[in-house]
C-alpha cells in the first residue's frame, strides 16, 4: 500500500508541474510595468502540491515547471528561468508553511500575505545584488550602475512582485476554499 501512495503522490506532483508550466506560458504584462515583468498563475498548482504534501513538494513542482519550461520555450536565459523558481519558492514556502501549521482559511489568508511581502523583498535585494548583474554578464552588457540596478528593482520589480503577490492571492484563496475538502481528503488517503 506504502508504494501505490508514492506512485500517486508523484503522479499528483508530475500532473501539477505540468499544469503549472501551462499556467507560465498564459502570461501577461502591466501597462505600467516594463514588459518584461509577465504575471502568471503557476505558482497555484505548487502551492496545492505544498498544501496536499508538504513545502518540498512545492518546491519540486516550482523546480519541474522550471524545468520543463526550459526545455519547451528553448530560452536561452537560464538567468530568467533560474530568478523565476527563486521566486516560486519564495513565494510557497511561508504560506505552505503556515497552512500545515494552523490548516485553516485563515492562515492561508496570512501566509499569502507573508509570501508576498517575502517575495516582493527577497527578489528586490537578489536582483540588486545577483540577478541584474548575472543577467547584464550573460547578455554581454557593461556592468549596470547602482542607479540603473536600484531604479530596476524600485520602479520594476518591487511592485512587480508585489502585486503579482495580490494578484495570485485573489486566485488561490477562492480555489483553496473550493479545494479545502479535496485537499484534506488526499492528505487522510495518502497518510493510510
Amino acid at each position: 500500500m506504502r508504494q501505490s501512495s508514492h506512485l500517486v503522490k508523484l503522479i499528483i506532483i508530475a500532473l501539477l508541474s505540468t499544469i503549472a508550466m501551462i499556467l507560465m506560458l498564459l502570461n501577461f504584462p502591466l501597462p505600467f510595468l516594463p514588459g518584461y515583468l509577465k504575471i502568471d498563475f503557476s505558482d497555484v498548482p505548487a502551492i496545492i502540491a505544498a498544501f496536499i504534501f508538504s513545502p518540498i513538494a512545492g518546491i519540486i513542482v516550482e523546480a519541474m515547471k522550471n524545468v520543463i519550461y526550459f526545455f519547451y520555450s528553448g530560452a536561452g536565459d537560464p538567468v530568467g528561468v533560474v530568478s523565476n523558481f527563486i521566486a516560486g519558492a519564495m513565494f510557497v514556502l511561508p504560506v505552505s508553511v503556515l497552512y500545515h501549521k494552523y490548516k485553516t482559511v485563515k492562515s492561508v489568508i496570512s501566509g499569502i500575505v507573508t509570501s508576498t511581502v517575502v517575495m516582493a523583498i527577497g527578489m528586490s535585494l537578489l536582483n540588486y545584488f545577483l540577478i541584474l548583474p548575472a543577467y547584464s554578464w550573460f547578455m554581454g552588457w557593461d556592468t549596470m550602475s547602482h542607479t540603473v540596478k536600484l531604479s530596476a528593482v524600485l520602479v520594476g520589480i518591487l511592485p512587480f512582485n508585489a502585486i503579482k503577490g495580490m494578484v495570485v492571492a485573489l486566485l488561490l484563496i477562492p480555489v483553496f476554499v473550493k479545494m479545502k475538502p479535496w485537499i484534506e481528503e488526499k492528505q487522510m488517503n495518502l497518510a493510510r
